[in-house]
């Protein structure tokens, strides 16, 4: 049984991932005339064209496109062993791709990044906000910050800790409309959905054993929950939403919490990463960092139950 050619996958998967040969010549460290033919060489040992290549552009082919994740793996494992091996005997440097949810990530990973960049200022940190499920693997990201109830998964998964959520309207639009006392009264008025779900999921409230149960019905739907602080504060209804979304505006009294003596389902912060258990100290080194300081933030500073 012949070694894999681990060269030529890793020429595969700079071409891949960079999208032309002479990035990844670049990136490798290697002349284009060298990667090149690692990959020529890989083909032909597999008996498949990898790559499509013109005059002007280079893509992955299906058959590429089929392997392309198991050998991103491969090259992440590799790199990833080097680096333990050396790990505890050079400075923490290199590059580490981290996802996370746009509001979380606007409000709250600031401070710990610039505190983990200050202790280690060969690394470089590219952020990816965005409120969409990345694919951790097929993207290259290192780690990624989730919240959510994790369904089964084959990622690596760190709790962190409950991320405090809160029902929440104006003064004035209760004032006007009424103060919902039980979730049912909900129904009579404009609840504006807030969620990676689809619209007509419905909200579980929770109360020394009694349950409720509603459908947001309201003008609005969003998976991002920024654009809904302005046009709750403008009166324009009711929305359940994370405390560090709505924590200002709680607490100027812009905005205030109702049906405080009911629970919702409670949502965690987790970090996400590939499935490999081997990975390079400097991505350790902020998964500890970021576990261990974002943990007071997620709570909801303002909240409750948030005291001691």
């Amino acid at each position: 049984m012949s070694l894999p050619d681990y060269e030529g996958w890793a020429c595969f998967v700079a071409v891949a991932d960079s999208g032309s040969f002479t990035a990844a010549a670049a990136s490798l460290g290697m002349s284009k005339a060298s990667v090149s033919k690692a990959v020529t060489r890989l083909e032909t040992t597999l008996g498949i064209a990898l790559l499509h290549r013109s005059s002007r552009t280079v893509t992955v082919s299906t058959a590429g496109a089929g392997l392309l994740g198991e050998a991103q793996a491969m090259v992440a494992a590799a790199t990833a062993a080097t680096e333990a091996a050396r790990g505890d005997r050079v400075d923490l440097a290199g590059p580490i791709r981290l996802a996370a949810p746009m509001s979380f990530g606007i409000k709250v990973l600031g401070a710990p990044l610039a505190a983990f960049l200050a202790m280690h200022p060969a690394v470089e940190i590219e952020v990816m906000l965005s409120d969409a499920r990345h694919d951790l693997i097929a993207e290259g990201i290192d780690l990624s910050l989730r919240i959510a109830s994790m369904e089964d998964s084959s990622l690596l998964a760190r709790t962190i800790a409950p991320v405090a959520a809160s029902v929440i309207a104006s003064p004035a639009y209760l004032e006007q409309r009424g103060t919902p006392r039980h979730p049912l009264d909900l129904g009579s008025h404009r609840l504006i959905g807030y969620g990676h779900r689809e619209r007509t999921m419905p909200l579980h409230f929770h109360r020394d054993g009694e349950e409720a149960t509603v459908i947001a019905t309201g003008p609005l739907f969003t998976n991002n929950g920024d654009i809904m602080i302005p046009l709750l504060i403008a009166d324009g209804g009711i929305a359940v939403l994370p405390d560090f979304i709505a924590e200002e505006a709680l607490a100027s009294g812009a905005l205030v919490r109702i049906l405080t003596d009911w629970s919702i389902p409670q949502a965690y912060l987790h970090l996400l990463s590939p499935p490999s258990r081997l990975r390079p100290a400097r991505v350790r080194a902020l998964s500890d960092h970021l576990v261990e300081t974002l943990k007071r933030s997620c709570i909801g500073r303002d909240s409750p139950d948030s005291a001691g």
